[in-house]
């Protein structure tokens, strides 16, 4: 994509000083496409890319660590369902030998039934701890979605003010140029 716009740059005829350039409305258009959806007419600084590079970094950066947390904790249910099933395959086959057996196992019966109590107690934790994350990355998301809406909007409202100081302008110096021609 650089270097298509690189090679675009190189074929452009040089424009009239007080019109935007081909390049600078190519890069503009191409931070409009990045915030969103957008149409305009006139050029951003230097300064508007560097913020909207800024701010596409920092979302960017802010996915990967969202990405990141959700791995991370899908990575630990993972392990804990893992270790569930292999209790769960190992309780049964105790469960197993204990019906098997008569009323002598009845000690037996009475440790497995607690250690079944005790892992039904871990699980229902981990079920909240990653229900509780899922809200989060959630709201997390919804927040960060919110802003950049905000965003775009604001470089909307930008372009817009841009384009309408150009016009002003333009309109100023072709009174000035008419008021120069008539004093000749």
């Amino acid at each position: 994509m650089k270097g298509e716009v690189m090679q675009q740059q190189a074929e452009a005829p040089p424009a009239h000083p007080l019109q935007p350039t081909d390049s600078k409305l190519q890069t503009l258009m191409q931070s409009a496409q990045i915030s969103g959806s957008l149409s305009f007419n006139g050029a951003m600084t230097k300064e508007d890319e560097e913020m909207s590079k800024s701010a596409l970094s920092t979302f960017r950066a802010k996915e990967e660590e969202i990405e990141k947390k959700k791995m991370e904790v899908k990575e630990r249910v993972q392990l804990q369902l893992g270790r569930i099933e292999e209790e769960t395959r190992r309780l049964a086959n105790i469960r197993e030998e204990l019906e098997a057996l008569a009323d002598p196992m009845k000690k037996e019966v009475s440790v497995v039934r607690k250690k079944i109590d005790s892992v039904n107690k871990e699980l229902k934790p981990l079920g909240q701890t990653c229900q509780k994350k899922e809200r989060e990355y959630k709201e997390a998301l919804e927040a960060f979605n919110e802003k950049n809406r905000e965003k775009v909007q604001l470089i909307t409202r930008l372009m817009e003010l841009v384009s309408e100081s150009e016009k002003l302008r333009m309109k100023k110096l072709e009174e000035l140029s008419k008021s120069i021609e008539t004093i000749r």
